[in-house]
């Protein structure tokens, strides 16, 4: 693996030159991009990959909709469809993608959920709606630079730091580091629940923010229950007997650290992240699970619902290992602004 990372480093070098020169342009104006007098807040990466992007999206929605009228915008990975979509109650997986259908499956009663390749027109649609929200949440869209968002919130997971990272193909980084300049927070996601104190000051030191930045620790808080549609059970249940755990995500490690921990035996089908499930591979796992329980995570669950039996997902939140009224007064500053 070493060796075809080094064998990848010249085309690294190539593709970040061309996005370090489509950065610049955007910075000094020469490439259009539009900013709004209204709160945009995006969340994103410099990474490909799974950061945690699901669950901030969703503590944020959790922080802002009793006060504002909230609006999430994503491209609407892997779906069937195109141009603009706003969820409903008949929309599925493959009319937005999986993770904006989740967040309308949990919040739909509170916010709008819409999906737009091109973000601009996404934020003027939603802005045009009889109902338009006051807050638009930008999911996925830090390299979006035709857009200009009023906050941005720059996600890095604990075990993969952007700052040890190389740009693709050789790495998994999506633009140059020095593009982590354009986030207002830096937040080190998927941490173990004890970080010292030490330990956070050396990966800061390590992120180099500038004086505009604050870096936040978080961590994943899984439920001690396991849901579905009609169901909600303890996930302790299920040490009484053997299950399927069924992930189509990018980084299952800390899904499988934690079930392990909690001491419960497993078989594991592991997907690539997005999958898109066929019949063929529904019956696998029918033929794997049999009568047996099947656990996936809530994002995967949003694709094979309907499809499975004894189908379960493990909800989980992200919890701020401190200053985490820091963080909500920063974006409460922003909104006020």
């Amino acid at each position: 693996m070493r060796r075809l990372r080094l064998l990848l480093l010249p085309f690294s070098f190539v593709y970040g030159t061309i996005v370090f020169v489509r950065n610049w342009m955007f910075d000094k104006g020469y490439l259009k991009s539009t900013s709004y007098n209204f709160p945009v807040i995006c969340v994103g990466n410099l990474s490909v990959g799974g950061t945690g992007k699901s669950p901030m999206i969703e503590y944020l929605i959790r922080l802002l909709k009793d006060d504002y009228k909230v609006a999430t915008l994503s491209r609407g990975y892997k779906r069937k469809t195109k141009g603009f979509l706003l969820a409903n109650e008949q929309t599925t997986a493959a009319d937005i993608g999986d993770e904006p259908l989740q967040f309308y499956s949990k919040f739909k009663n509170d916010i709008q959920v819409a999906v737009e390749a091109e973000r601009t027109v996404g934020i003027e649609t939603l802005r045009n709606l009889e109902h338009s929200p006051e807050v638009i949440l930008l999911d996925d869209a830090f390299q979006h630079r035709k857009v200009t968002a009023g906050f941005h919130v720059l996600l890095t997971p604990f075990y993969d730091l952007y700052a040890n990272d190389f740009m693709l193909p050789a790495g998994n980084l999506r633009e140059p580091v020095s593009g982590a300049k354009r986030a207002d927070v830096i937040i080190v996601t998927k941490c173990p629940q004890e970080v010292s104190a030490e330990q956070q000051a050396k990966i800061t030191k390590k992120l180099r923010p500038k004086t505009h930045q604050e870096v936040f620790f978080t961590t994943i808080a899984y439920s001690e229950t396991i849901h579905n549609s009609t169901e909600e059970v303890l996930l302790s249940s299920l040490k009484d007997s053997e299950f399927v755990l069924i992930t189509g995500i990018a980084n299952p490690k800390p899904l499988l650290q934690h079930l392990n921990d909690q001491q419960l035996q497993y078989t594991h089908l592991k997907y690539a992240d997005h999958y898109h499930f066929s019949e063929s591979d529904i019956n696998t796992i029918k033929q794997k699970a049999g009568n047996k329980r099947i656990l996936t995570t809530e994002k995967d669950f949003m694709r094979l619902q309907g499809s499975l039996e004894h189908l379960f997902y493990l909800p989980i939140q992200v919890a701020f290992l401190a200053d985490e009224a820091l963080f909500q007064g920063k974006v409460g500053e922003f909104l006020k602004s």
